[in-house]
């Protein structure tokens, strides 16, 4: 979810939209789950791939009605898989049938899922480099309209020989007009940390950190990332990010009920748990900060994270690594790109790491 802010009112904006989000925002979990739980919960099992199959062969028709907005694949109260169905209002609610083929519904009412743009610790001060990730960032230029935008700069990956700060598209290059601030997203452009919701709307009170590799992931792909070449000397080049520390080189899929973690601009270092998989989910998009809708994009396979009165994720934490919610060296699970104020959405990592054909920076 991208932030934005108006110009001349940028710092009133900003104490009234994140009041309720200051600081390091936690949700209890329980114990880890064991291996032989976590199997029967991911995609790898047999029975959970069979009601994933029947979630996709009932999607179009379930999201033929504008109010249902997405669909995944989860755990029942009785234990067993379920297709989770994402609506928007009682009416769609009830027009949800309680079984599918022979898999049992769940039924998630929610607002609208958007692109989040925008403690102990400060995730949005300007560092004194080489910085740590997890913090507040974002396109140098991202200002048009009256607002300025920002993001999560999220992580570090490998592409090559290059060291990159991995986030979203929609944080990094999303403008593609020249509109409101008369230019488009470039590769060669810098990246600054800061991002300019948290410096007033006026970059010369950031840093650039990184120059923008553009890879243009929307629309046409199935994930929300982007990457920047890091500047020598202005990020820390064991990844390490904000009240997480360094990462795993390897990763790991998701599975329903997984404990999960994030550091992010708006609400810090959050917990949650996964769930449901395989989700098919609709998402808005504007052509430049506070620009307008310039396409709705229907991801598939994606990962759903509880996100109760969006205390895991808010405005501003667009483009945070999910991790597992382990002490050290936690493995990658997703990026996360959108969510409302009951569901976060996440972009498989592998499928993020695939795309830009890279490797996670750790340990």
């Amino acid at each position: 979810m991208k932030h934005s802010a108006s110009v001349l009112l940028v710092l009133l904006v900003v104490a009234l939209a994140f009041g309720g989000f200051v600081g390091c925002s936690k949700d209890e979990s329980p114990a880890s789950p064991s291996g032989q739980q976590e199997l029967l919960m991911s995609a790898a099992n047999p029975v959970f791939q069979k009601a994933m199959a029947i979630q996709d062969k009932n999607t179009a028709k379930l999201m033929a009605d504008p109010d249902v907005i997405g669909t995944a694949t989860t755990i029942g109260d009785d234990g067993k898989p379920a297709i989770m169905v994402l609506v928007l209002t009682e009416k769609a609610k009830l027009g949800v049938p309680t079984k599918l083929d022979d898999v049992n519904t769940v039924v998630v009412l929610t607002d609208r899922v958007v692109a989040m743009k925008t403690a102990a610790v400060s995730h949005t001060a300007k560092q004194t480099p080489p910085i740590q990730l997890g913090t507040s960032g974002g396109w140098r230029y991202d200002l048009a309209n009256g607002y300025c935008c920002g993001g999560t700069l999220g992580s570090l990956i490998n592409v090559g020989s290059q060291k990159r700060i991995l986030s979203n598209y929609h944080v990094f290059e999303a403008d593609i007009v020249s509109g409101g601030n008369g230019r488009v997203a470039t590769t060669g452009d810098y990246i600054i940390q800061p991002g300019l919701i948290d410096v007033s709307c006026n970059a010369a009170n950031a840093q650039n950190v990184a120059t923008l590799v553009k890879t243009s992931s929307l629309p046409g792909s199935n994930v929300d990332c982007s990457s920047a070449t890091i500047i020598t000397g202005m990020v820390n080049t064991t990844g390490a990010i904000l009240e997480v520390g360094t990462l795993s080189a390897t990763t790991i899929a998701a599975s329903v009920g997984q404990l999960v973690k994030k550091s992010g601009r708006t609400t810090g270092l959050t917990r949650s748990k996964v769930s449901g998989l395989n989700a098919t989910i609709s998402v808005t998009y504007e052509n430049e900060c506070a620009g307008g809708t310039a396409f709705t994009k229907t991801f598939t396979g994606q990962i759903l994270v509880t996100n109760t009165r969006s205390k895991f994720l808010a405005g501003g934490d667009s483009g945070s690594l999910m991790v597992q919610d382990v002490t050290t060296n936690p493995k990658a699970v997703g990026l996360l790109f959108a969510g409302s104020t009951s569901i976060a959405v996440a972009n498989p990592i592998n499928s993020v790491l695939s795309f830009l054909g890279a490797t996670m920076v750790g340990i």
